[in-house]
Formats: C-alpha cells, structure tokens, sequence
C-alpha cells in the first residue's frame, strides 16, 4: 500500500512540475506566472478541485512519443470564488507552448460541459503557442468542438477570458466569443496571422505588441474589455468583476450587503450641469455618486469614450450602466459608441441584470467616414438591443437628447420602464439654433431675428416639460435625490416578468 501511495505522490508531483524547473523559471524572467500559481490566486484557498491531471496526448509522430507531460498543457478543474462556484481552466505554457492539441481541448469541453450541466460561470486562461502542429488536423478538430461550446454556453452561463500570453490563430476565437476579455500588458497578445506572416504577406513591419497587444485591442479593436499591468493585477481584477455577475441565467444577479443608505441625497449633482450648454461635464462623477460605496467597474474605458459601459450596485444589486459622456465628442453616438454599448446591453439583458441609462446625447455624429462606415447599422444595433430587453431599465434625462438619439437611448417608447428627467434635460428633434435656422431659413441674413426664435425654441423646446406632459418622462426629478429615486425604481421592477413573442432567434444588424 505504501508503494501505491508513493507512486501516486510521484505522479502528483510530476504533473504540478509541469514543463520543469528551466521552463517554469523562463515563464518568471517573462514577468508571468504559471498557471497554478494563477489559479491560486484566482480561486478561493483551497477550493481548487483538479480534473484529468495526468492526461496526456496520444500523439506519436515527429518524435512526440517521447515529450508526454501529464496535464498536456492545461490545468482544468472548478473552484470557488468568494464562495461561489466557477470552472477554469489555465493553459501551462512551461508544456509545449501551451500548445493545443486533441487531448488538450478534450479536457477544456469536459469542463465547459459540466459547467452548462450545473449552471456555473467559465473562465479561461489563455497562455498558448497556438494548435500543436505535429498533430495536424487533430487539433484543429480539437479547437472546434470548443468554438462550439463556446457558442452553446454564450446566454446561458458567463464566460470570461483572461489572455495572459500569446493568443494567436485558429486559437483567438475562442475568447472572442466569450462574454469579456481581460488582457495583460506587455506580456499579451491575440492576433489571427502573426507579424512575419503580415510582413510576408502586405509587406507591413510591426511588433506583436503593436498588431495584437493589450493597447491596441482595448483602445482600437475593442477585442478586449480591460487590461491591466501584470498576472496578479489581473487574477484580482477578475476576482471583484466576478462578483457582478449572476452564476446563470436562471439566477438573478448576487447581492452583496451594503451600509450606503439608498436614500443617500448628493447636492453635487444639483450644480454637475453648467449653465452653458455647450460647456461638458464628467457623467463619471453621476455614475459615481449614484453607486453603492462609490463602486463602479467600468469596460472598455479606452475604446469609444464618448459612451461609459459597467457594473455598479444599488441596494447590493448589480445593475449595468449605460452612460454619454459630454467629455468626449460632446457624448454624440458613433459606430463604435453603438457597437460597444449594445453588446454590453444584451449581456444584461441575457443575464437578467438591470439596465441604467444616463443620457446626454446631441445626435448621432455627423460625418461621411460615419456614413460610410455604416452608422445606420450599427446605431440600430444599439436600438434593437435595447428594444428586445425584457430586464427592468431606469432612463435618466440629464441635459440634452436630441432626435433619433434620444429615441435610442433607452426612451420610454422602445421599452424602458421608468424614464426620469433633470429640470436641466431638453428633449427636442434638434438644438435650438438648429431649429430655428431650418424653421425660419427665410430669414437666415438677419442674425437678430434668428436669436429671437432661437430663443423662442429654447423656452418652448429645450426643457422636459412637453415630453413630462405627454408621459414621455415619468418624473421630472431633483439632481440631489437621483440616488434615492432610481433606487426605489429598481426596488419596484424587481418582479418585473415580460414575455416575449416566440422566435428561433432574432436577425440583430449585425
């Protein structure tokens, strides 16, 4: 018995060796963890529960009958964070590059599976060379069958993807149809053809940091939802963005105790507008004023600034925020504005996790490399996004919504629930001027005339007022009590259930 016990102790500790002392050391010269160590520090103390350890590949070809690592590069298992139950997996990058292969996706769909059997959050860390080459068609098969789980989980359980070392190929697809994906600077990277073969092929010099590095993809492609300056920065970033999220679609979203009084009045916000409409202001400072404890976690705070997206908690619920920002392009609506802010809300909408909306929009911006670009389209995917949204949605007016960007902003007419208004909010087709001068184009040459029914405009237009007398607005409501009002909307929707008509799927302009 002793000897048995010996061997399996052996065999234990050659699988948490994983590709050996001289690689694991290489993998910390590189400022990176392995993945045990990540998943130490991601998952509670000792909660980790470890699957197929000592599974290897069966490859035999180019001399693989003699490189078999138990594990075959990937630690997969669940565990628990904050006490609430998530499967992972981490790919071990110190065994073969992390390279994957039959085997190795073989043990990624045994967890994704068990997490759609038992109702359970998904995470990936993603450390990988890419497809194992001397298995050929193996494993692309192998990459495949986890596309396709990816696809059957998207709705029904979170998944989030950690991208802590190169993520390239065949195997950047996986994350990008995960939910979020966070990145590490410096030392990540994703990209589907690499910069010898861009080199090759377009004649383009650039650096595996400049193509797919956490910079680029968080400001320019939008491929990442943050990034954050090393392994543990991230673990830890995970481990508070987790606790946003509900574990499945059938359970509504965690509550977190809270000592922030609900009814907590902010008289700063009575003076957040300027008097000049032209002048900006920081929506952040609103965001944060309203949250519990001032907690906000924000996505894609790079990427279309002019559109704040995140998680904060009301009454230690979570709640997904939707925010113009005046800082930026005046808070207009642009493709990528569009795009981000309705994937965002049909997350929510997917995990049953209410919708505020802080409006501040002029427009949609103007512009032939925005038409050209396709704002139509993508405009109305922030439309329909919010329009099939069963989930409960607080609007708040604070300055100006103006024509069909009002309408988009979760209006009341598209499906919000509950649609405040600041006395500052002006609701109109149009800005004044911009009125006056198509209303009264005759008289255009005469600059005091126009200034009089500018200002005609204002005082008939520019409040929320006429939408408050046809119930476009629900209340128009002091700055200092937002916190205590949107709250108690949210307390009154939380029983809120509409069916929608029975579809396969919805057609979104994608």
């Amino acid at each position: 018995m002793r000897a048995i016990l010996e061997q399996l102790d052996a065999r234990r500790a050659q699988a948490r060796a994983g590709g050996g002392e001289r690689r694991v050391a290489a993998q910390h010269a590189k400022g990176k963890l392995t993945a045990r160590e990540r998943l130490e520090i991601l998952l509670d103390e000792n909660s980790f529960e470890e699957f197929d350890m000592y599974v290897t590949h069966r490859a035999t070809d180019f001399g693989m009958a003699a490189q078999k690592v138990p594990g075959d590069g990937v630690v997969t298992g669940w565990g628990t964070i904050n006490g609430r139950l998530t499967y992972v997996f981490a790919q071990d990058f110190t065994v073969l590059g992390g390279s994957l292969s039959e085997t190795h996706a073989q043990k990624i769909c045994k967890i994704m599976d068990m997490a759609m059997r038992n109702g359970a959050p998904v995470i990936g860390l993603n450390d990988s060379g890419g497809a194992r080459i001397q298995e050929g068609v193996a494993s692309l098969a192998g990459y495949a069958e986890v596309f396709r789980r990816n696809a059957e989980a998207s709705g029904v359980v979170p998944q989030l993807s950690l991208v802590m070392g190169p993520c390239a190929g065949g195997a950047v697809y996986s994350p990008a149809m995960t939910d979020f994906i966070f990145m590490v600077r410096d030392s990540s990277y994703m990209f589907v053809t690499g910069p010898d073969v861009v080199k090759t092929v377009t004649n383009e010099t650039v650096t595996a940091e400049e193509l797919g590095g956490a910079s680029t993809h968080t400001r320019k492609s939008s491929v990442a939802d943050a990034a954050f300056e090393n392994d543990v920065e991230a673990l830890e970033a995970t481990r508070r963005f987790f606790d946003f999220l509900p574990l499945n679609n059938r359970q509504a979203p965690p509550e977190r105790p809270s000592n922030d009084d609900p009814a907590r009045l902010e008289m700063r916000l009575d003076t957040l507008v300027p008097d000049n409409a032209a002048k900006p202001y920081d929506m952040r400072e609103l965001v944060l004023a309203l949250a519990d404890e001032g907690d906000f976690f924000e996505l894609q705070a790079e990427f279309a600034r002019n559109i704040l997206i995140g998680f904060i908690r009301l009454e230690g619920q979570s709640v997904g925020v939707v925010a113009n920002q005046p800082m930026v392009l005046a808070g207009c609506l642009d493709i990528d504005a569009s795009r981000k802010a309705a994937r965002f809300v049909r997350f929510c909408d997917a995990f049953s996790i209410p919708i505020l909306t802080l409006v501040d929009v002029p427009g949609f911006l103007p512009g032939t490399a925005q038409e050209h670009g396709g704002v139509i389209k993508h405009g109305a995917k922030l439309l329909f996004a919010y329009a099939e949204a069963t989930v409960p949605m607080v609007t708040l007016i604070t300055r100006k919504a103006y024509g069909g960007a009002y309408d988009v902003m979760a209006s009341k007419h598209i499906g919000a629930d509950i649609n405040y208004a600041w006395p500052t909010a002006e609701i109109a087709v149009m800005g004044a001027k911009g009125a006056a001068e198509i209303l009264y184009r005759s008289e255009l040459k005469d600059p005091e005339a126009i200034a009089r029914h500018t200002q005609e405009y204002e005082e008939r237009f520019a409040n929320p007022f006429v939408a408050a007398e046809r119930g476009f607005v629900d209340e128009v409501i002091m700055p200092h009590s937002s916190r205590r009002r949107v709250a108690r909307a949210f307390a009154m929707l939380r029983t809120k259930k509409q069916e929608q008509p029975w579809r396969k799927h919805d057609n979104i302009p994608l």
